[in-house]
């Protein structure tokens, strides 16, 4: 027999949906703060930021920064699903990726039309803090799908940044291994860097095609690193036939 395996952060998250069910933290009051929840559970600030997206994309949730999370609904929503990524088999994490992959890519587009000034701004201060933190493996992390997400809050609309909030927290396992990888294989935390800045530098510059391109070629890249294969694209989309990877398998087992 086949035991699952629960995750830390699924089993705090059962735990908060649990209590919200039952009426211990009621529908407009506000959760204990990270930290105290972190020390109620015996789990880390990273932790609890994947629990309280989970309980947010949900809808049990409502979180702004400076506010808390206050609790929406005492039963979860029934809309849009993806995946768990800690169950998914590689064939469903490329899915996903590859719907990443088309969102995100409108999202960079619209963002170099829409941008302002502050948008600018934001992304500029999440790369410059994201470079002074190349090799911390946790805050790189964090700091990447921040700029991800910044992205798509410079579309201006609010459509673009729930669900890519929504996949961030399906896709921050393959972000992790994307970045672990990078980490073991200098200088792919520069190159991952600069893969950024050539998006922000499109977005800066107005240029919707341009940040299109960048944006899919830094995904494509990493589907490379993360060994996933997205068949089927064309250079038009920002995406080759296959990936890197698919194309020296196949040479090596035709050698073979």
């Amino acid at each position: 027999m086949t035991m699952k395996v629960t995750s830390l952060t699924e089993q705090v998250a059962e735990f908060i949906q649990d209590a919200i069910s039952s009426g211990v933290y009621p529908v407009g009051t506000k959760l204990p703060s990270g930290k105290l929840l972190g020390q109620m559970y015996g789990v880390s600030q990273a932790v609890i930021r994947e629990v309280t997206e989970r309980l947010r994309s949900k809808g049990l949730i409502d979180s702004r920064q400076g506010s808390g999370c206050i609790v929406k609904a005492r039963t979860d929503i029934n809309g849009f699903r993806v995946l768990n990524i800690i169950d998914a088999d590689r064939s469903e994490l490329s899915s996903v990726f590859e719907l990443r992959l088309d969102l995100e890519g409108a999202a960079a587009a619209l963002a170099a039309v829409r941008r302002t000034d502050e948008d600018l701004a934001a992304l500029a201060g999440i790369l410059a803090t994201l470079s002074e933190n190349l090799h911390d493996l946790e805050a790189g992390v964090e700091l990447d799908l921040a700029f991800h997400t910044a992205i798509a809050v410079a579309t201006h609309n609010p459509y673009y940044g729930t669900l890519l909030k929504y996949l961030n927290l399906q896709l921050r396992h393959a972000v992790h291994a994307a970045r672990y990888n990078a980490l073991t294989h200098e200088p792919l935390p520069q190159t991952v860097q600069h893969e950024h800045m050539a998006v922000f530098e499109a977005i800066k510059a107005r240029d919707a095609s341009g940040a299109r391109a960048a944006i899919m070629l830094h995904l494509q890249r990493a589907a490379c690193h993360l060994e996933l294969d997205i068949r089927g694209r064309d250079q038009d989309t920002g995406m080759l036939e296959a990936t890197t990877h698919s194309r020296r398998r196949r040479s090596k087992e035709s050698v073979d």
